[in-house]
Parts: structure tokens; C-alpha cells; sequence
């Protein structure tokens, strides 16, 4: 069974705020369910590897296209 990603598309907004959505965004999803997370502050590419750690959750990708970053979450049981 393939699992749905759902895409979260936080351009433009500036630190803290793709941290912060991603955490609430994340608090909403069941375990193995995934979420793709764009955005354009180069401090995401710091910030949101730091708050999978925290949460527990999985860093199952991440990509930089030009000046978008791309995080792709697994959410942990």
C-alpha cells in the first residue's frame, strides 16, 4: 500500500515560522504518514533537521533546488 505525502509550502516565510508550522503540521499526522515540507529560508536547511531529532520523527530526504529546500518527514509511531 503506498503511503499519501502531503506537501507543506511554507515559501517565503522567514525563521521561525517553517519550524514552527512544520512542528504544529506534524502534531496532526498518524504514524508513517509523510510530509513534504518546501521553503525558502536557508536557515530550514539547520533549523527542520534540528526538529526532527527532537520530535523523534524521520528525515527521509532532503534536497536544495536553486534557493527551495525540500525536507520529506516520515512521522514516527
Amino acid at each position: 500500500m503506498d503511503c499519501l505525502m502531503i506537501e507543506l509550502d511554507l515559501s517565503g516565510l522567514k525563521c521561525p515560522l517553517p519550524v514552527l508550522r512544520t512542528r504544529k503540521f506534524l502534531r496532526s499526522l498518524q504514524p508513517g504518514e509523510m510530509l513534504r515540507v518546501v521553503c525558502t529560508d536557508p536557515l530550514a536547511s539547520i533549523d527542520l533537521p534540528n526538529l526532527i531529532r527532537e520530535t523523534g520523527d524521520i528525515l527521509e530526504e532532503q534536497q536544495q533546488d536553486g534557493a527551495k529546500f525540500a525536507f520529506v518527514i516520515r512521522k514516527a509511531a
